[in-house]
């Protein structure tokens, strides 16, 4: 139960802050923090969260690390469905409160940060792309996340080494797709969106899990020294 409240809390805290610069800073008149605040808002959830919430549920926060974790042999399959259960409510009462503060001044919550392509790419990219930056940047980010966790790298640094990686992933990739690489975050807002977000959501869910099992394999095979 502490697990998945911790990823529920977690979770809905990577969103709200994530999601929220997004939404509520970005183009801010005069004083909007753009891409380069977004993405340091999205690092900064994990960085907090892996600090907070690291030693009880290990701060998951993704239904992609969850997966990336069990296939590198770190995570046990009887968990998944309680982690993933939790992220994803955990993200749609961020996505849901967002909604309500957006929309609280009548204005319209156009994209609501959605994930998309094509049209909907914020530089309109094309489904290729997408496809490819979200299971690339989802395989670095395990491949972070598993090195900088693993009982032989140095103490104290994780947090600090994942969410720095989000940040990075963020400044590369939210042209592209306003970045996924995490299929809970993109289920919670295109479900506010609905229509093209939910046609176009099976490429958030998808690639993020291909790209998080390619790097449990690689890892677990190639690169683990424990």
């Amino acid at each position: 139960m502490k697990k998945t409240i911790a990823e529920f809390i977690g979770t809905f805290w990577l969103v709200f802050g994530g999601c929220g610069s997004a939404l509520l800073a970005a183009g801010f008149p005069s004083v909007g923090i753009g891409i380069t605040g977004v993405s340091i808002a999205f690092g900064l959830t994990v960085l907090t969260m892996a600090y907070t919430f690291g030693s009880v549920s290990g701060a998951h926060l993704n239904p992609a690390v969850t997966v990336g974790l069990w296939v590198a042999g770190k995570f046990e399959a009887k968990n998944i469905p309680s982690y993933i259960i939790s992220q994803i409510l955990g993200a749609l009462a961020a996505a849901g409160l967002l909604y309500f503060i957006v929309s609280d001044n009548g204005s319209p919550i156009g994209n609501f940060a959605a994930n998309g392509y094509g049209v909907h790419s914020p530089g309109k990219f094309g489904l290729l792309s997408a496809m490819l930056i979200e299971a690339l940047l989802t395989m670095i980010f395990l491949l972070i996340i598993l090195g900088a966790t693993d009982i032989n790298a140095p103490k104290g640094f994780s947090g600090l080494a994942i969410g720095l990686a989000l940040t990075l992933i963020h400044l590369i990739s939210i042209p592209v797709t306003n970045t996924s690489v995490n299929p809970a975050r993109s289920i919670s807002q295109a479900m506010f969106v609905g229509g093209w977000a939910i046609q176009q959501l099976w490429v958030f869910i998808l690639m993020p899990l291909l790209g998080a099992a390619l790097a449990g394999v690689l890892y677990k095979n190639v690169l683990s020294k424990s």
